[in-house]
């Protein structure tokens, strides 16, 4: 669904909207055209994340700004995005090309991992010592004097990309079976 409000066209993937929905997006809007601050509450399950997506996100559209958008939990955080994802999608519909937008999700060293030796561990803690072992910056300093230390392949080709690595635009959760999007990230940080 698409509507006005104000000067802004809302992209809204759902055929309804609670009137909530659109008075909190109403508030949101004026916020930001104010560069001022707002806090916007509303009951669990009345949609208070599409609203905010979809405002924000249509908003940018026309008026660039950047969002970081933080959650309490990865389920949290799993669940927003797919919103995220689902709102791009009916964006680009509507939009076409024109509805660019790189969003990435990050949360522990378990789901953002993409070294198999690594990630293929079986629990939390076990990712993160075993990412700490061929990341840290002690270990990448004695590797440059001692080859025979092992490091971490991908986490030194980001380093070397640098600010030059560029994601195309889209919405992103890293997993490791996901081998396009590790390819487009690898072919970046060449």
């Amino acid at each position: 669904m698409k509507f006005q409000i104000e000067d802004i066209t809302v992209y809204f993937p759902y055929d309804h909207i609670y009137p909530e929905q659109h008075a909190y997006m109403i508030d949101l809007k004026r916020a930001l055209d104010a560069k001022g601050h707002c806090l916007l509450e509303m009951p669990t399950g009345t949609g208070k994340t599409i609203a905010l997506l979809s405002l924000i996100t249509s908003y940018s559209l026309s008026k660039p700004l950047k969002l970081i958008y933080c959650t309490r939990t990865v389920h949290e955080m799993e669940k927003t995005l797919a919103e995220l994802k689902l709102l791009h999608k009916y964006q680009i519909e509507c939009v076409g090309p024109a509805a660019k937008m790189l969003a990435l999700g990050l949360s522990s060293r378990k789901n953002l991992c993409v070294n198999p030796v690594v990630v293929d561990k079986e629990n939390r803690d076990s990712v993160d010592a075993g990412c700490r072992k061929l990341t840290a910056s002690w270990v990448r300093a004695l590797a440059v004097e001692d080859r025979s230390v092992q490091t971490c392949d991908w986490f030194e080709k980001y380093e070397r990309a640098g600010s030059d690595a560029v994601l195309p635009p889209g919405v992103y959760t890293l997993q490791v079976d996901d081998s396009e999007l590790l390819d487009l990230i690898y072919m970046n940080m060449q």
